[in-house]
């Protein structure tokens, strides 16, 4: 019996109590990363795969609120155009995906194209050799990604000057607060976002879909009461990344339903996030290191 066997999630555990030290280390190479990653004015392209593209637009807004360059993210397989003088940047923690392999091959000779990676020892790593931030230290070994996902955004914000200083001491205070419900008696996760949190709701909802198996759903916050309230009740937790306005809360409430939110950055929502995903597999029987159906790398293309 392997160890991932006697100790379901020790490994994704252990991951995601590191995300602190990790968020540090990218931090203090901020400026190495920031030459490689887009400059202001550009017109930026991310592209990524499920959790790489929730990053992607999570950036995308944070960019073009901040007034430095057209920015949008996409998902390979659904990309309908690209602009001859866009800086593609492509998220990949296994540098193996195989249709954002197939889009580097295709435009690289043409595009300026950077690769946020977990291993450079791969076809990305070797297509993208001059202009890749090599995120190694952040890699992991769990299926699910935790700490790889939220270096690459913290990478991202403070090649932006998105990040605030209290971020790393927030991931502290998500690791060591208590859960925002009883895993027991949740029945129904909702995360709700607004412009650059929308892809951390989706994220986080992502991660407790695949580490945990659990009904979980994430929308823009304002689209809320438009027709996906009415799924919420008693066991329902409703959780706000960011803002919380009375008029939502309000109205959430008045379902029954629980609501959270914290003062933490909404990046930092997302380590405390992971605990309760854990959580909510033990108690389902599902090993979160190892979820059903997922692998490190989607590899299978049309």
């Amino acid at each position: 019996m392997n160890d991932t066997n006697a100790e379901p999630g020790r490994i994704t555990r252990a991951e995601l109590a590191s995300q602190p030290h990790v968020w540090q280390q990218a931090l203090d190479l901020a400026e190495e990363h920031r030459e490689l990653l887009p400059s202001s004015g550009e017109k930026v392209l991310v592209v990524g795969c499920g959790t790489s593209y929730y990053v992607g637009d999570a950036y995308a807004y944070l960019r073009n609120d901040a007034g430095l360059g057209r920015t949008r993210a996409a998902i390979p397989s659904e990309l309908d155009w690209i602009d001859d003088d866009e800086h593609i940047v492509v998220i990949s923690r296994s540098g193996t995906t195989a249709d954002v392999v197939e889009l580097v091959e295709r435009y690289g000779a043409t595009h300026r194209v950077t690769a946020i990676i977990g291993d450079a020892d791969t076809a990305l790593g070797r297509l993208c050799a001059d202009r890749t931030v090599h995120l190694a230290f952040a890699d992991e070994k769990s299926i699910v990604q935790t700490r790889f996902a939220t270096t690459g955004l913290t990478v991202l914000r403070a090649s932006i000057d998105q990040t605030p200083s209290s971020l790393v001491d927030d991931a502290r205070a998500a690791l060591a607060a208590s859960l925002p419900a009883d895993p027991s008696r949740v029945q129904h996760i909702v995360f709700l976002g607004h412009r650059w949190t929308n892809g951390l709701a989706q994220e986080a909802a992502l991660k407790v879909r695949e580490s945990a198996g659990f009904w979980t759903e994430a929308y823009s916050m304002w689209e809320y009461q438009h027709g996906p309230i009415s799924c919420a009740g008693p066991h329902t937790l409703v959780w706000f990344l960011g803002d919380a306005p009375d008029v939502v809360v309000d109205d959430v409430r008045s379902t029954g339903a629980t609501v959270y939110v914290n003062d933490l950055d909404p990046q930092a929502n997302l380590p405390l996030v992971h605990r309760l995903a854990v959580e909510l597999a033990a108690l389902r029987g599902r090993n979160p290191d190892t979820p059903p159906f997922l692998n490190r790398s989607v590899l299978v293309t049309d």
